[in-house]
């Protein structure tokens, strides 16, 4: 059997998902000709027929379905090797790759790489922008980052953290609701209010505590609307249709005039931490830390307010 082309393989796996190769083609931004020749040669490759053409499109054959139903998973495995072997070539050649949401980093990050740069010679940062935390978790998984900001609990996903800035957590209201005019608040005061939650948190456990579930009296959070993004939270609130739970430095990047931000005195904080994989250079991290810690001003001991 002569050695198979990936290129082939995602080809048929593209037909294989259209059910068309010209629909294949448009996908993969290749012409059907070009398409068509990688099916034949994956055939000719296996010795056996995987397509059967009609008027109206493809079927698979049983040996068709077979390539189909595993072919993609090597396909993956191949592709996070690539993304091993060239996080192992940046590591060597002293490339650090940091996700950074801009929301929980935007303070700090810029100046974190600069000053790791001229204290580390011959150190590249690279600063990765990620949309939401489950971005930055697929980053790290996927091999395409070393570490990343992400606010705890992160889950039990098997990777490394220390706590580099403790975040007090405020309660977000609609400028209407009968609690806005107080300058802080308890988690009693709030006790009944549904919260709205964005679907960017990356275990059950991250969401618990976001929530702040249960509530220290036992109870269960109430659930308000779960929302696409982070930013949409803030039309949620201001229309009156929930609380949110949310560390405090959100508040001068996410800024509406529609809605307060109070702090909860008795919440729980926000630990932002440097989450990194087994793969990360250990001695440009354990740098990465310390560097985070003095722009912070964070402390083991005494979290700064």
């Amino acid at each position: 059997m002569s050695d198979i082309d990936l290129r082939h393989l995602r080809s048929f796996l593209a037909v294989a998902r259209e059910r068309s190769i010209t629909a294949a083609g448009t996908a993969l931004h290749l012409t059907q000709q070009a398409v068509s020749t990688h099916v034949r040669q994956l055939e000719r490759a296996l010795d056996v027929a995987l397509l059967v053409r009609t008027s109206r499109g493809v079927l698979l054959t049983a040996a068709g379905e077979e390539l189909a139903a595993g072919a993609a998973t090597v396909v993956d495995d191949v592709a996070r090797l690539v993304a091993r072997v060239r996080a192992a070539a940046d590591a060597e050649a002293g490339t650090l790759r940091v996700a950074c949401c801009p929301a929980a980093t935007s303070l700090f990050a810029v100046d974190v790489a600069d000053v790791l740069e001229r204290a580390v010679p011959g150190l590249r940062v690279r600063l990765i922008g990620a949309q939401d935390p489950k971005h930055e978790l697929a980053l790290l998984t996927d091999g395409h980052a070393d570490a990343a900001f992400m606010w705890l609990p992160v889950g039990d996903v098997g990777l490394h953290h220390a706590v580099v800035r403790s975040d007090p957590r405020s309660a977000v209201l609609s400028t209407r609701h009968p609690l806005a005019d107080r300058p802080e608040l308890t988690l009693a005061d709030v006790a009944h209010e549904p919260v709205v939650r964005p679907d960017v948190l990356t275990s059950a456990e991250a969401e618990r505590f976001w929530l702040v579930d249960p509530r220290p009296d036992g109870r269960p959070a109430p659930l308000g609307p779960v929302v696409p993004l982070v930013a949409d939270c803030l039309f949620e609130v201001g229309r009156g249709r929930g609380i949110w739970l949310a560390p405090r430095p959100l508040e001068v990047l996410l800024p509406a005039a529609t809605v307060r931000w109070i702090p909860v005195v008795d919440a729980e904080r926000f630990d932002l931490a440097v989450v990194w994989t087994d793969r990360a250079p250990q001695a440009a991290i354990t740098r990465l830390i310390a560097e985070v810690r003095t722009i912070t001003g964070y402390d083991q001991e005494l979290h700064p307010v």
